[in-house]
């Protein structure tokens, strides 16, 4: 198939840009180190920086030997520095495609021709995507050519009809086929353990609904706050940040029936069946099923720092969520039911981003008149940051003569000792060369998380005389507490 033909070029855009720096870099220098890149692949990093060839060899090597630290191995960035161009250039302005394309049409050092398979990584802010898809076209790098790959960061649009709209763009010029969405979460190692775990063992899969699972929740913690993004993050928010891209695609892992292959498709259509079935919020209700907040001042680390309103560049009585709180019910057999909560927020206490799937309690006749008759429910917990990891939560008597128990927890271990963490991008990256779009979206898959979200952020839009805050340093706001079915239910904290 001719667009599973590995590119020769990959073209970044943005490259001086801290996702290409902290991320992009460490993971293509990590598939040099381990042989996975193609003997006649070239990157070409193209910002508007005036740096010689000699100076991006120079940003590269200082940002990788921050990044990797003692993993940093002279040697390899050697091979890896050979691959790379640097090309200065605004992508917002028309010399530069014509340059690139003058560029790319050079016969390789590698190959002795000119490259004819290129992905583009748009590294940029999303407000630039039509721009530069425009411009790939009028240089030539679309139509017909399925060779061609674009991969696109998120945000993908900033609603549902935004969405739509660059995808219609996009769609002008690349096929389907052609384009990557990338969300680095379905690149986590725990998320893609997930399917195996579910899929694989006959022991989970039987108990994996409604008649056994009480309620899900999903938590991304994170304790730093929006740093230098204000300009991004204050006409953004955490539900567009975070809880329609990121957390919604966890939902559909957890939720999703078994795909009749492994394959993209199949795989992504059992995810889209999963957001299609989760029930519709009424707007009159919104504040029976989402909560937000913003944090103000507090202690994070033992530092004290400030509320989100004294950050450099947000904007005077700013009613941007930083904590999003949110209940869904997914209406299909399985799940009939069952809340998925999900939550995530700036300034919390700890780093931290879980699935936890609590069950339901067992009959309690048999231990009526014992200690046991309050026993805690059994959990299965993801932890995907700070350590990936996977264990179950069961009950043990403890030894002795009394009828105690203490909670056990069983590990369901995938990496040994002896073997090393792969960061997510580094998958991702790699099936974008190799053209494997399983763990990258399909544009159904963001148009029904966006429909999904739509009647909470409309609801919010008018909602910008108040906003609840929390502490710096906490948990968020307890009010978010009323979203709960049961009395019962808590936040999961910890792992």
């Amino acid at each position: 198939m001719e667009n599973r033909r590995e590119p020769c070029n990959f073209v970044i855009f943005g490259a001086t840009g801290n996702l290409v720096r902290d991320k992009l870099l460490p993971a293509l220098y990590q598939l040099e180190n381990a042989s996975l890149l193609g003997p006649t692949l070239q990157f070409t990093a193209m910002a508007r920086r005036p740096l010689s060839q000699e100076n991006w060899i120079d940003a590269m090597r200082e940002a990788l030997q921050k990044q990797l630290g003692a993993n940093f191995e002279a040697a390899v960035f050697q091979r890896f520095a050979r691959r790379f161009s640097y090309l200065r250039g605004d992508h917002r302005e028309d010399a530069t495609y014509t340059a690139m394309k003058e560029h790319l049409a050079q016969p390789s050092a590698m190959t002795g021709a000119a490259c004819e398979n290129i992905v583009f990584y748009l590294a940029i802010p999303p407000n630039d995507f039509f721009n530069v898809v425009t411009q790939l076209h009028r240089a030539g790098f679309s139509g017909g050519q399925e060779r061609h790959r674009i991969v696109v960061e998120k945000p993908f649009g900033e609603d549902l009809e935004s969405a739509r709209k660059l995808n219609a763009h996009l769609h002008n010029y690349f096929s389907e086929e052609q384009i990557y969405r990338i969300d680095h979460y379905l690149g986590k190692e725990t998320v893609q353990n997930l399917l195996v775990f579910r899929f694989a063992n006959s022991l989970i899969e039987p108990i994996w609904n409604r008649n056994y699972i009480d309620h899900v929740q999903i938590t991304v913690a994170e304790s730093q706050g929006i740093g230098t993004r204000a300009g991004y993050y204050d006409s953004t928010g955490a539900l567009r940040d975070m809880l329609q891209n990121h957390m919604m695609q966890l939902l559909s892992v957890v939720a999703m029936e078994p795909p009749a292959q492994l394959d993209a498709d199949a795989l992504r259509d059992e995810k889209v069946k999963v957001l299609r079935s989760i029930r519709p919020i009424p707007r009159r209700a919104v504040n029976n099923y989402a909560f937000r907040a913003q944090y103000g001042a507090g202690v994070v680390d033992g530092e004290a720092v400030l509320g989100y309103q004294d950050e450099s560049g947000v904007e005077e009585n700013s009613t941007t969520e930083t904590y999003v709180a949110a209940k869904f019910y997914v209406d299909n057999w399985r799940w009939s039911g069952v809340p998925f909560y999900l939550r995530t927020g700036k300034r919390l206490h700890e780093q931290l981003s879980l699935i936890s799937i609590r069950f339901r309690h067992p009959p309690r006749q048999l231990f009526r008149e014992t200690p046991l008759a309050n026993l805690e429910p059994n959990w299965v917990i993801l932890s995907l940051q700070p350590h990936e990891s996977m264990h179950v939560e069961i009950h043990a008597k403890q030894p002795g003569l009394g009828m105690n128990t203490r909670a056990t927890k069983l590990y369901a271990t995938f990496r040994e000792e002896d073997e090393k963490s792969t960061d997510a991008y580094e998958t991702l990256l790699l099936d974008v060369i190799e053209g494997d779009r399983s763990l990258f979206i399909r544009f159904d898959e963001v148009e029904m998380a966006w429909q999904v979200v739509d009647p909470i952020l409309r609801q919010w839009s008018h909602d910008v005389d108040y906003i609840n805050t929390y502490p710096a340093g906490s948990w968020g706001p307890e009010e978010a507490d009323r979203l709960f079915d049961s009395e019962e239910h808590e936040w999961r904290n910890h792992v």
